[in-house]
């Protein structure tokens, strides 16, 4: 055999619908339905020769190193589920749409790097890339596709065109393959600062994956959330700012005069008798008990402060990033309808301890 002849015409579809990465990675099912016998497959990839298997059932249709987008379609490719026969396995192919992997979604490491995290590698640096599949699937890692089972696949985000687990879920499987206690810090720390999430959603993941009863990992949690609040408050300092709001008192402590504590709160319109309380709560392994205290307290304290008369308006960080107008608007509302509203008892207000 001419191992030099050109290979015979790609039929019945010809690859020229296809974008370029997927001329150079396909499948052995992609291959066949061009014409491709097993056959030639095999003397294509020979020793020396123009393909090479990248992972089973996938080949890189070139001789040399694969490219950080092959090595994610090649996982990909070899991670979906297959379709029944028949059906095409590159719906709507051609320009600028993206093929479908079914039951394959991009997670840990590589995940948050297409995410646009900087703490994490470079997709060139990874050995190995992480994808999820359902539970049932048979299918082991091999080469560099890390399988990873789970019960409930994560909707997943395009990125690039590629099926990727959101943040949160990405962290967690990320998470659950380091023991470095900083390189944990420095991902849940850029999630928050890089706003690519909120810490409840990092902390209520990393819960159902089983990962607070880690040292190293709790204590990364108790950084981000201080990081979460702190950029909470930050927000809440710019609505006040943009959005023309009445300064408030910043920080304090109400007591009644001579009378106990009645709580803390982070901005308060002593005129108005509005306050706004940050309902950073995340939820903790073990602590089901806890969170429901909290909330418990949390609605024990507002309860007291509107039998006074003192309009509470509880803002979640996540509704501060992304709805702040609206949020603005709430408080505002708030401070119009004071006027129309029996006075409230007098409170002393303290800097918070």
């Amino acid at each position: 055999m001419n191992h030099n002849a050109p290979l015979p015409p790609l039929s019945p579809r010809p690859l020229r619908h296809l974008s370029e990465v997927h001329r150079r990675v396909m499948t052995t099912a992609q291959l066949k339905s061009h014409g491709i016998s097993p056959a030639e497959m095999n003397d294509q990839c020979r020793p020396g020769g123009p393909w090479q298997q990248f992972l089973p059932g996938v080949f890189l249709l070139h001789p040399g190193p694969p490219t950080s987008e092959e090595r994610l379609h090649a996982v990909l490719m070899y991670a979906a589920r297959e379709r029944s026969p028949g059906v095409p396995s590159q719906p709507n192919a051609g320009e600028g749409h993206a093929p479908a992997y079914p039951d394959a979604v991009i997670t840990g490491l590589a995940a948050l790097t297409l995410h646009g995290f900087s703490a994490t590698p470079p997709l060139t640096a990874l050995d190995q890339i992480d994808v999820l599949v359902p539970r049932m699937r048979r299918l082991r890692s091999t080469g560099c596709a890390r399988i990873l089972r789970t019960s409930a696949l994560p909707t997943p985000q395009q990125v690039t065109g590629l099926p990727v687990a959101p943040v949160p879920r990405a962290l967690a499987d990320a998470v659950a393959e380091l023991t470095d206690a900083s390189a944990v810090r420095r991902l849940l720390t850029e999630a928050v600062r890089g706003s690519h999430c909120e810490p409840a959603s990092v902390v209520r993941e990393l819960n159902q994956a089983k990962l607070l009863s880690r040292p190293h990992v709790v204590d990364a949690v108790d950084s981000l959330l201080a990081e979460g609040r702190a950029i909470a408050e930050d927000r809440l300092y710019e609505m006040v700012r943009d959005y023309a709001l009445p300064d408030p008192v910043w920080n304090v402590d109400l007591r009644l005069p001579g009378g106990p504590h009645l709580g803390g709160l982070d901005a308060y319109w002593p005129e108005q008798a509005v306050a706004v309380e940050l309902d950073t709560r995340a939820p903790r392994q073990g602590q089901r008990q806890d969170d429901d205290a909290l909330w418990s307290e949390y609605a024990r304290k507002r309860e007291h402060l509107e039998r006074l008369g003192i309009t509470v308006v509880y803002i979640t960080p996540k509704k501060l990033r992304d709805a702040m107008e609206q949020q603005a608007a709430v408080v505002r509302t708030a401070l119009m309808a004071a006027a129309d509203r029996d006075p409230a008892a007098y409170v002393v207000v303290l800097p918070r301890q």
